[in-house]
């Protein structure tokens, strides 16, 4: 591992990635103390894109199968250790949400073999939790706005923002990826937030004067 990559690293940092190291080595006592270290975090990520606790606590399992087999992949020359745990975590829950929306499910009451009334399937009774057309409109037309709105933002304020809201960090991790002093990142985020605002209430009144037009 480049001793470059870490100079700039936390104590923490350091430490993970060198269980990181060891536990693609195959060293399980390794991969516990990854395991104390990180899941609160990663667990908090995932919960803030999988909403039921239950699901979470099975993904967060599905996260750490993922990491032992893949531990040996991590190059601390590409990126720190959180922050590689940290997408690893994101990509299952968001991939969970897909299946999720992806999957059919098909429920169809039936009497004995080859009886078939021709009454309604019970999915057919049961009430459809998709979203509706307009919804489907509405959360498009709010991405166009915020990525309209983002373009606005300064580089860093932009980096800052996506790593604490979409990666999940902390400020303070935020801070120790991008290799800036806390007080920086935290007015990063907090001048980026006020502008996003501002342009998102623009847009929601933008809209309100054409749809009244």
């Amino acid at each position: 591992m480049s001793n470059t990559a870490q100079q700039d690293w936390s104590e923490r940092s350091r430490e993970l990635a060198q269980l990181l190291s060891r536990t693609g080595l195959g060293d399980r006592q390794a991969f516990a103390r990854l395991y104390q270290l990180s899941s609160a975090h990663l667990f908090g990520v995932i919960l803030r894109i999988q909403r039921e606790r239950a699901l979470a606590e099975e993904l967060l399992q599905e996260v750490y199968v993922k990491v032992w087999r893949a531990a040996a992949d991590f190059d601390a020359a590409q990126s720190q250790p959180l922050t590689w745990l940290t997408s690893i975590a994101r990509h299952c829950a968001i991939d969970s949400l897909r299946r999720a929306q992806a999957q059919v499910v098909v429920a169809r009451p039936r009497g004995a073999a080859g009886d078939d009334d021709g009454g309604p399937d019970a999915a057919e009774l049961l009430p459809d939790e998709a979203p509706g057309p307009v919804e489907l409109l509405g959360r498009a037309s709010e991405a166009r706005q915020l990525s309209a709105c983002m373009e606005h933002l300064s580089p860093s304020q932009r980096q800052s923002v996506a790593l604490a809201f979409f990666d999940g960090l902390s400020h303070a991790e935020v801070a120790e990826h991008l290799a800036q002093p806390l007080g920086t990142v935290k007015s990063w985020v907090r001048r980026a937030l006020a502008t996003l605002k501002q342009c998102l209430e623009r847009a929601v009144q933008r809209d309100g004067r054409a749809e009244g037009a």
